[in-house]
């Protein structure tokens, strides 16, 4: 068994053999800790997300889950990682417990009730998830969306821009949810997000990755230092700039 939950080891994705998405890409999370991926627009972030939930192949490289092949077994990733796209959405007409049930039904597991009381308690929408989807906020959506996530307990989740479109209200929420349930669980986490104060608030550990390249990683602390910044988004701007001569 591996010391780590996850290890990415000389990732590369190439597209139409020309076009390179991430280029060499290697980093490892441990149990319990929230990683963070951090970059500008087109830099490799969500084809990488992509490639270790299982949903792309990768050009070259190996993804390991406690040491086993992900790119060789895709059953481990499906059943023990969370994938939370920017882009997913809910059903309109549906209410927030009936997108409980059907994704609990989905999952196959033994105790369905069980799990749906578990997802309600980790989205804190109440008496709200009586009512459809379509009356709800897009910070309420973006908080089942993470529930429906989290409710089976993966060891890992992916969460791409978590807090994405949010107000500052719903962003905390979506903060304190992802913390909370990395503390009851132990589950690793690993997010992109181009809210730095959330990266430096919910991250153990960042990687800057530039045009599909890795070029910085430690702690949030560390990374300020490194740079001379007082704040993990002037670490960034100093950071990318000096990527780009």
């Amino acid at each position: 068994m591996s010391d780590y939950r996850l290890q990415v080891i000389d990732l590369h994705k190439i597209y139409n053999n020309k076009t390179y998405a991430v280029r060499g890409i290697s980093f490892n999370i441990k149990p319990g800790e929230i990683f963070g991926l951090i970059g500008p627009n087109g830099a490799g972030k969500t084809t990488t997300l992509r490639i270790i939930a299982g949903l792309l192949k990768p050009t070259r490289g190996k993804v390991l889950f406690e040491g086993a092949n992900l790119v060789e077994n895709i059953g481990i990733a499906k059943k023990n990682i969370g994938y939370l796209p920017e882009e997913a959405g809910v059903y309109s007409r549906l209410t927030g417990y009936e997108h409980l049930k059907l994704y609990a039904m989905l999952y196959e597991v033994g105790d369905v009730e069980k799990m749906i009381k578990y997802g309600a308690e980790l989205s804190g929408l109440g008496d709200k998830l009586r009512k459809r989807a379509e009356t709800y906020s897009k910070g309420m959506k973006r908080r089942l969306l993470l529930a429906l996530v989290l409710m089976r307990k993966p060891a890992l989740a992916i969460l791409d821009e978590p807090t994405s479109g949010l107000d500052v209200y719903a962003s905390v929420r979506v903060r304190h949810m992802i913390k909370k349930y990395v503390k009851e669980t132990n589950s690793s986490v690993l997010l992109s997000s181009h809210n730095m104060l959330e990266v430096e608030y919910l991250c153990d550990r960042v990687a800057f990755i530039h045009q599909g390249k890795i070029f910085v990683e430690g702690t949030p602390e560390e990374i300020k230092d490194l740079y001379g910044a007082d704040n993990l988004e002037e670490a960034f701007v100093k950071a990318v700039e000096e990527t780009r001569g």
